[in-house]
């Protein structure tokens, strides 16, 4: 079982089964949308944020991505984790029909994946002291070196982050900026230099 000490924000009642099998911390469902009109939930989710800090595990959808924005903007102390889950294409055992955009939920998504995804966010408090991620100023991830990379800034821009996300079993629908934020948690600039060259056949200056 793994544990965390900071509170979970999933859309769902069955995000929260899926995730309540396998760690041990508080799960907060925003009811899909009904966050945008529930004040007293989001109330306790900025409490969570100011205290013990917050991780905002969406759904990869358009809608994911809006609700997950909508909660960042209105918390406005504490502390804001992103876990994402990879784009995966399927159907929900309990649904009839695929979602909108054809794409797996938190709820879909295997107990591995989510692992994957936990274990690399640094959020768990089981974590290994060896298996973090130095950022040393010289070697911290920062728009510079997005652009340096040509994943952000140039014509082909979009299509390169794509192809990284893809690597990295990240959502495709990263701004560079999102990006960034969840890079900083899993890689230091040295392995995306690294990453990049591979994935890019491109020559970049060493750290």
């Amino acid at each position: 079982m793994l544990k965390t000490d900071r509170a979970i924000i999933v859309e769902g009642k069955y995000d929260k089964i899926k995730l309540s099998g396998m760690i041990e911390a508080v799960i907060i469902c925003t009811d899909g949308f009904g966050i945008f009109t529930d004040p007293d939930k989001l109330a306790i989710i900025r409490h969570y944020a100011k205290t013990t800090g917050i991780i905002i595990l969406t759904d990869s959808d358009r809608a994911g991505f809006r609700i997950r924005s909508f909660i960042k903007g209105a918390v406005n102390e504490g502390s804001i984790t992103n876990i994402y889950i990879p784009d995966i294409f399927g159907k929900e055992r309990r649904k009839a029909n695929p979602s909108k955009e054809g794409k797996l939920g938190v709820e879909g998504m295997t107990e591995d994946v989510l692992r994957d995804a936990f274990e690399r966010s640094g959020v768990l408090l089981s974590d290994n002291p060896e298996n973090a991620r130095p950022q040393s100023p010289e070697n911290v991830i920062d728009k510079l070196l997005l652009y340096e990379l040509g994943l952000s800034g140039s014509p082909d821009s979009s299509e390169r982050r794509h192809a990284l996300c893809e690597y990295l079993k990240l959502p495709s629908r990263m701004t560079a900026n999102a990006l960034i934020e969840i890079l900083q948690t899993i890689l230091n600039a040295e392995d995306l230099i690294t990453i990049c060259t591979e994935l890019f056949n491109d020559n970049y200056p060493s750290i």
